[in-house]
């Protein structure tokens, strides 16, 4: 089942049943019929500029394309920064070919980010979706896991849909009987933010992972008493709440 989440084909389909990505995508594409209207009515001298201006284009999205691949971890992450960087190039050379049209591709791109969001990554790995009552009784729960590790997000969050992915990927890895993973969507249950002290209002403070110990909170990340964190990657994760090291010490007691 997890290698089917990876495969190209069944991603592909994903994204093209997705409202934000074919909205997008069909945006891209419009500008092809846009290009070959407009080839016959302008100037051979013009359409040689547009289509320098558009090499120039094509090769800077490509080098920041490969870029972000070599430096985002999250394919979520990847998928938003290069459709971002896609908008821009299109605006550009839309605005070089008629000020009306980049207009309207900027009206078009406004009304999308208006309509449509961004689809977390929807795989849980071995992690469990949890209300704050459930969350609550497998803490006090003396026959559970002795150290949860709970990630509270909202997915209005961008930087939540862009980390989707890490926490069930990092429950595939480590956990066991030890240590078990919850998510708890702070979109559905906002009072949870106040039990446990995050900030709503604050999208730096979103998601926020934290480590119990016997219901006990041990450390999360982003530390509340820091003014600015570093952004979240699974390594860093893995560091802060030294998941190889609880990993060794359940397979050493073992």
């Amino acid at each position: 089942m997890e290698n089917n989440q990876y495969d190209p084909i069944t991603m592909l389909n994903q994204m093209v049943s997705e409202p934000y990505y074919l909205f997008h995508f069909l945006a891209f594409f419009s500008y092809i019929p846009v290009r070959c209207s407009a080839s016959q009515i302008i100037s051979p001298h013009f359409s040689s500029h547009l289509l320098h201006r558009e090499i120039q284009a094509a090769l800077a999205f490509s080098v920041l394309t490969v870029v972000k691949m070599v430096k985002v971890e999250a394919w979520e992450a990847f998928i938003a920064d290069t459709l971002f960087f896609a908008k821009i190039f299109l605006v550009g050379i839309a605005l070089v070919m008629d000020y009306h049209l980049a207009l309207w591709y900027t009206l078009v791109f406004l009304v999308i980010y208006i309509l449509t969001q961004q689809p977390a990554y929807q795989g849980l790995g071995t992690s469990n979706q949890l209300t704050p009552l459930q969350l609550e009784a497998l803490l006090t729960e003396g026959n559970t896991s002795r150290f949860w590790l709970v990630e509270f997000r909202a997915l209005s969050s961008s930087t939540c849909v862009h980390t989707s992915r890490f926490f069930p990927e990092l429950s595939i890895t480590y956990s066991n009987k030890n240590l078990s993973f919850g998510i708890v969507d702070l979109g559905l249950f906002p009072n949870a933010a106040e039990k446990y002290g995050i900030s709503l209002g604050s999208n730096e403070k979103l998601p926020t992972y934290i480590l119990f110990e016997n219901a006990v909170e041990v450390t999360r990340f982003p530390e509340v008493d820091l003014a600015s964190n570093p952004p979240i990657t699974k390594k860093l994760l893995c560091r802060h709440f030294e998941l190889d090291r609880c990993l060794i010490d359940y397979i050493n007691a073992k």
